[in-house]
């Protein structure tokens, strides 16, 4: 079992669905959703998908903390970001999901590429809401369930 799995087996998370590019883990009593991509690359109709299912968990539930695991990319696609940061967390805001914890790949360019799309988004979009989120990069699924 690798740390990941134990991690989220030890804190009681219940695997809410499996596809291709993504697992969703659960925990309705601590208030926290976990999001680990899969695959090196997703198309941005597929991240979508994901996203409104994780939607639906988030409206059936009482949820206040989202974890996204994004280690296993290796391609960084604006759009899917722009959607990402600008309809779905807007969306989960709404319905009180707003500690936002991720888990960036180790390689710096991909950091460099996040931190320049989210200035990008910011001076693109005045009205977001980003002073609203609660916003940290972890480097474990560990560490963000603590933070």
């Amino acid at each position: 079992m690798n740390i990941t799995a134990s991690a989220i087996e030890f804190n009681n998370f219940e695997l809410m669905f499996e596809i291709k590019y993504a697992k969703v883990f659960a925990n309705q009593e601590k208030g926290m959703i976990i999001c680990e991509l899969l695959t090196d690359y997703i198309p941005i109709d597929d991240f979508k998908e994901v996203f409104n299912e994780i939607s639906k968990i988030v409206e059936n539930g009482k949820y206040e903390k989202f974890i996204f695991d994004k280690r296993s990319l290796r391609a960084f696609h604006q759009p899917s970001m722009e959607w990402y940061f600008l309809n779905w967390k807007n969306k989960m805001l709404e319905l009180g999901l707003y500690k936002h914890r991720k888990i960036l790949p180790e390689e710096k360019w991909f950091e460099k590429m996040v931190m320049i799309a989210k200035e990008q988004i910011i001076k693109n979009n005045p009205d977001n809401i980003i002073h609203l989120l609660d916003i940290k990069y972890c480097n474990s699924i560990e560490e963000a369930i603590l933070v």
